[in-house]
């Protein structure tokens, strides 16, 4: 397998750091072990978990070989909401992962797609992600939309970069906006000591903004439309922490503690607009809110 090169920028920092901070999709203790097993070399020669870096240094990181996994077709039901035979857009419910991924084998979105759709789905992101184009966090419900072939997939994967493929949510945040309207523009990347989370990085995020408006004011809580503009993963969730009113429900970037009668964060994708990419025609969708949301709004409603 071809080494994962990574081209130290730091004077003095631990070689686990430097690849953890360098390679998103590796842990520092994944760092460590691949350290250990002698994986990581420095000019041919295999380096401690300790060495500390020189700026310039090109570290090559040995990949294990992906342990084999198949995507299989399960017939589990769908919302859809559109579909044709380039693109099918599906209400996802709470609770469903978008695609199979370490503890979470099967009874995924893919699993679902592979079923309803048979072959017709595009094989760019490979076999555990065929038709994926973008994915919303699995206890986020709402819109997703995904590719029948290549060609569809190309023009969507085109317009999430340039921003003409519009993703609309709506939240509960904790606490009172003080403004009606507002953005938040700061760039996103892993949070430096939990890799399993992201954070505000304004010196190694990737650009990411939001823009929200809010729907309803109620005691000690908003309700929001939120606009991206950029799709990093848990945008809207680590930018409303960032300003100070992290999602009702969101354990991971707010209070620990869940709130009864939600199973994650209040977060729904209600619309999607999209040209359509064989016809060039604007296609524009939406979902209501699911059940468990309106009952969130209802209770609060009643603190007024």
């Amino acid at each position: 397998m071809t080494p994962l090169l990574l081209k130290a920028d730091r004077n003095g920092e631990r070689a686990d750091q430097l690849i953890a901070r360098l390679a998103p999709e590796l842990t520092r203790s994944a760092a460590q072990r691949l350290l250990e097993e002698g994986a990581v070399t420095l000019n041919g020669a295999p380096i401690k978990k300790n060495y500390r870096a020189a700026a310039g240094d090109v570290l090559a990181v040995v990949l294990p070989d992906p342990e084999p996994v198949e995507a299989v077709p399960q017939d589990i039901p769908l919302d859809v909401v559109y579909e044709d035979d380039d693109v099918i857009v599906v209400n996802k419910p709470v609770g469903m992962v978008v695609h199979p991924a370490a503890g979470h084998p099967d009874g995924t979105l893919v699993n679902a797609l592979l079923y309803h759709c048979g072959k017709s789905l595009s094989g760019i992101n490979g076999a555990l992600r065929p038709g994926i184009v973008h994915r919303i966090d699995r206890d986020t419900s709402g819109l997703i939309i995904a590719a029948k072939n290549d060609f569809a997939h190309q023009a969507l994967a085109a317009q999430l970069a340039d921003h003409s493929l519009y993703r609309e949510y709506e939240a509960v945040c904790v606490g009172s906006l003080r403004e009606d309207a507002g953005t938040v523009d700061a760039p996103i990347g892993r949070n430096p000591t939990d890799r399993k989370k992201m954070a505000v990085d304004r010196r190694n995020g990737r650009p990411a903004v939001t823009h929200w408006q809010v729907i309803a004011r109620y005691p000690g809580h908003t309700h929001i439309r939120c606009r991206l503009e950029t799709g990093r993963t848990h945008q809207i969730r680590v930018h409303l922490a960032f300003v100070g009113h992290p999602l009702l429900g969101d354990t991971v970037y707010g209070a620990k503690k869940p709130v009864p009668g939600l199973a994650g964060q209040c977060l729904h994708a209600r619309r999607l607009s999209f040209l359509h990419p064989r016809t060039g025609r604007r296609v524009s969708v939406e979902c209501p809110l699911p059940a468990w949301f309106e009952e969130v709004l209802t209770k609060l409603a009643k603190l007024v």
